[in-house]
């Protein structure tokens, strides 16, 4: 079992204990380091070369969030910020996430050792997460480095046959077959014959000799080397194609459009929601976990302030911290971001993150308005908020054109009820491909289901997105 390497980073020294306990409690992980700061960290993370680093967020000479966009220039090691649940340590944590931060936990509170338990827990499930997907790239790279060497070589072979193919046609040319020298000698008895009945054919009248030569070439059998004679050549003319009527050139044409337009006009169209906020009959549901924040950011940039439909967003994340998420996302999106609330009433060109601690639900009013439920029931998939939850609440919903979305994350929330919606004729689906994905869990588990429609990197499914709404 291989043994990965861990610097832990925490001004109290209390808590680098705590946090080196909870660690070395898995066999899997050995603490070899620890630092007081974020100037610590930095020279032990070139030192030490760890394999995954936990980082507290607030720090003095150095806060976290600096110390990781230097590390993070360096070297590609995966952090895990550990932050404090006041204002300004959860707004540095999301800032951290952006900056490349593969996930972070809330510091356990020494009081409960419940709770230091449970923290523990999370610390190494993050942390194995983190060193998965590293070797999960890495075959990844490997593969496609095989396959490349594979087609390069497969392509170098053909050009081999193709430089030695006409080589071996010049080194044995055709030899050109020469005839004996026949001896002349005097015709026979025989032959005076025949040249003296050719004389007499030569000097017949001019009809008899053209019926002659036609008799003959009925006969002659054609040889294939003959060449073709010029004056016939010149003579005949080409035969021209049947001319097809148009109308039946185009029969095909013609009855697909007719079956397109015949089957277009047969659909329900949706019609749009009435009410004071405005018309819409289309939404957008996304969900994602690990990662999600940086691919939140860069997906909702890209989505313009007229998107004719709301957006739901369920980030797995604790309480507290999806407000700090929602704040920071406004500052940088044209939609206009909020942690959602009970019975807030979708607006289009709006985005709606789930507040940690609640499932998130898309409900109807009596006035045909689109409202959002807040519940507490159990957690889905370990999860509340679930994404699996708010898909699910779509399903009634037919007159809503519906856009799923899955971005990165851990396990697969959201895949089983993106493949009920899917199956029940959804508008479009869509989910980040393994190439730019923290991990690749949620969207994978969606593929494996087959209910995908574009699989896409994340900087290609903003504009897909709004071609596909608008």
């Amino acid at each position: 079992m291989a043994v990965y390497q861990v610097l832990v980073v925490d001004d109290s020294a209390f808590m680098r204990k705590i946090v080196t306990d909870l660690i070395e409690a898995d066999p899997e992980f050995k603490v070899a380091a620890t630092a007081s700061t974020g100037k610590e960290a930095i020279q032990k993370a070139v030192d030490v070369k760890p394999d995954i680093i936990t980082m507290d967020v607030e720090m003095p000479e150095m806060n976290g969030l600096d110390a990781l966009k230097s590390i993070m220039q360096q070297s590609s090691v995966p952090v895990i910020m550990l932050s404090g649940i006041n204002e300004q340590g959860m707004k540095e944590t999301i800032m951290a996430l952006e900056a490349g931060a593969f996930d972070f936990i809330r510091k356990p509170s020494i009081s409960h050792d419940q709770d230091i338990a449970q923290v523990g827990k999370a610390l190494v499930e993050r942390m194995r997460a983190a060193m998965n997907e590293i070797k999960r790239k890495a075959d990844r790279e490997a593969s496609l480095q095989k396959r490349k060497e594979i087609q390069e070589d497969v392509l170098r072979q053909s050009q081999r046959v193709q430089r030695e193919t006409p080589a071996q046609v010049h080194r044995e040319p055709a030899q050109k077959r020469i005839d004996p020298v026949q001896p002349v000698t005097r015709p026979t008895s025989e032959q005076s014959e025949r040249f003296q009945s050719q004389s007499l054919k030569r000097n017949a009248p001019l009809g008899d000799q053209k019926k002659e030569r036609s008799d003959k070439k009925a006969e002659a059998p054609k040889s294939p080397d003959r060449l073709p004679d010029v004056r016939e050549a010149k003579t005949r003319k080409p035969v021209k194609p049947v001319p097809t009527p148009k109308e039946i050139r185009n029969s095909e044409p013609l009855r697909s459009a007719v079956d397109q337009v015949a089957a277009a006009s047969s659909r329900p169209i949706p019609k749009a929601v009435a009410g004071t906020e405005g018309a819409f009959n289309k939404i957008v549901a996304i969900g994602c976990s690990t990662g999600g924040p940086r691919a939140l950011k860069t997906l909702l940039e890209e989505l313009p302030a007229d998107l004719p439909a709301p957006v739901i967003i369920v980030q797995h994340m604790p309480p507290n911290f999806t407000r700090s998420l929602a704040q920071r996302l406004n500052t940088f999106s044209p939609l206009h971001v909020v942690e959602a609330e009970d019975g807030m009433v979708l607006k289009k060109g709006s985005a709606y993150i789930a507040p940690g601690g609640y499932h998130i639900i898309v409900s109807n009013t009596a006035d045909g308005k689109f409202i959002l439920k807040l519940t507490e029931e159990h957690p889905v998939n370990g999860h509340r908020p679930s994404v699996d939850t708010m898909f699910e609440s779509l399903l009634p919903f037919t007159s809503l054109q519906r856009h799923l979305v899955l971005l990165t994350g851990m396990g697969s929330d959201g895949a089983r009820m993106m493949k009920k919606l899917y199956e029940a004729g959804v508008t479009s689906t869509f989910a980040e491909n393994e190439e730019t994905c923290v991990v690749y869990g949620m969207p994978r588990s969606a593929v494996e289901l087959q209910c995908v429609r574009h699989l896409l990197p994340l900087q290609e499914i903003a504009p897909k997105l709004v071609q596909a709404v608008k």
